[in-house]
């Protein structure tokens, strides 16, 4: 019995949001109520959210006034869902191409959160965030977090590559000690030892959830399976960050005896869509942003695959309209039986990341490589890491100005080991795949555990 868990709940996370100054425990608590409030109030009160962050970024964002008076929108045209698809929509190119100019005035010199990341894609995409809208959407996260079934103070065991808390000195180190409680699994180093450890750190301490990379905690189930040890028994796991198949589902679920939350989101706006306790489909967090499928540039219809667009309803630092991810999904054509208002997607297509499996051994995570190789080396655009034998790999480079191939080469050694050899292949860009995706890390190297 986890002891500790309601003295962390109850008196270490208010004292801890206090001296943050933070108050997402207020938000949580407001949207542990509002989430079961009737479908229709909840889209008045998108549409509310709406409207109000286009005059948001129409005052003070120089891009979006342009964009829009080219257009010929102003923020009083937008009167319905309908009007709001006539603004154009934003991609991950504009954001690397307008970076300055989507920043609101308002927010100009501010202390303000970057938020880095490379995707799927290898492209290095930045935004920037608020600090009131990254406390709601830590609370927008913490709603979804409990209805995996795990409560805010129990241990967690994270599958998850360089963990934040080890950047931030002793205040990180206290704060998972005593807060978060969790336990890493890195993904940038696992080898059978590694599984072998962390497995038997887990069955002593029992945590209340597993989270990780969807693959990465199947990789792990299956180790257990094999190998042990038997008991670890979860009152929660998440999935996130890849697809999330059926044949993984079971093999987790199998294991820990434990059923599987899956979980949709990406770094520029968080925290998207999440199954609930009846694992009938992902609900969109639909208090922080509003989600659109669109099939053919027309809003799709229940059970119809189309492109996933956002609209980021918190972060006024630099709103994010309209924002197309790159990611399929469909929205399902029944309402969940949890009782809840908000929408829900039936499923997500796309969004895989292969791993690389090194001369050692180890296995390193494909989305674990963006941030921690593929951003690291200066003069590169874009980037795909393609594997061919477990010591030679091709990586296909959009050039940018002062790349550095010394860098790489140390890099590479550093990641993959001392017997690893590469071979650079400069192209103007790289191709999508036949799904529209681009997949950044490619191996042919099979994954056996």
């Amino acid at each position: 019995m986890d002891l500790f868990a309601p003295i962390s709940r109850h008196l270490i996370a208010p004292a801890w949001a206090a001296w943050e100054g933070s108050d997402y425990l207020r938000h949580f608590h407001r949207l542990k109520r509002s989430q079961f409030d009737a479908p229709e109030v909840v889209r008045t009160r998108q549409l509310e959210q709406l409207q109000n962050i286009v005059a948001h970024a129409y005052g003070t964002v120089p891009y979006y006034r342009r964009l829009l008076d080219d257009a010929g929108l102003r923020p009083d045209d937008i009167r319905s869902f309908d009007d709001f698809q006539n603004v154009p929509l934003l991609t991950k190119q504009h954001l690397r191409d307008h970076f300055d100019d989507l920043l609101s005035d308002q927010f100009r010199g501010q202390k303000l959160h970057l938020k880095k990341t490379s995707g799927s894609t290898g492209v290095p995409v930045r935004v920037m965030l608020d600090d009131a809208g990254m406390q709601f959407k830590r609370a927008c996260t913490l709603r979804s977090d409990e209805w995996s079934g795990w409560r805010l103070g129990q241990r967690t065991a994270k599958v998850w590559g360089n963990p934040e808390y080890r950047q931030l000195g002793w205040r990180g180190r206290m704060r998972n000690r005593l807060l978060d409680r969790a336990d890493y699994l890195d993904t940038l180093k696992m080898t059978d030892a590694d599984f072998a450890e962390f497995t038997h750190r887990l069955r002593r301490s029992q945590p209340g959830l597993i989270f990780g990379h969807a693959h990465s905690v199947y990789l792990l189930a299956a180790f257990v399976k094999r190998h042990g040890p038997a008991g670890i028994r979860p009152r929660g796991i998440i999935c996130t960050a890849m697809v999330l198949h059926d044949w993984q589902r079971r093999v987790i679920e199998e294991v820990f005896a434990c059923r599987v939350t899956n979980r949709y989101g990406c770094e520029e706006v968080s925290l998207i869509a999440g199954e609930c306790e009846h694992h009938r489909g992902l609900h969109v967090n639909a208090d922080g942003l509003y989600a659109e499928v669109l099939a053919n540039g027309r809003p799709a219809q229940p059970g119809e695959a189309g492109a996933v667009v956002v609209t980021d309803l918190v972060n006024r630092a630099m709103p994010i309209l309209r924002y197309k991810i790159g990611d399929v999904a469909a929205w399902s054509p029944s309402r969940c039986p949890c009782g809840r208002g908000l929408p829900v997607l039936e499923r997500l297509d796309g969004r895989e990341s292969d791993y690389i499996t090194t001369a050692a051994g180890e296995l390193i995570s494909g989305i674990s490589l963006t941030e921690n190789f593929a951003m690291q080396v200066p003069g590169v655009a874009q980037m795909q890491i393609v594997q061919e034998t477990r010591t030679r790999f091709v990586f296909r480079i959009v050039r940018a100005e002062r790349f550095d191939e010394r860098l790489l080469a140390r890099l590479v050694s550093e990641r993959f080991g001392p017997t690893a050899e590469f071979e650079v292949e400069f192209v103007d860009a790289i191709p999508q795949e036949p799904s529209g995706k681009y997949r950044f890390c490619i191996s042919r190297v099979p994954v056996t555990m």
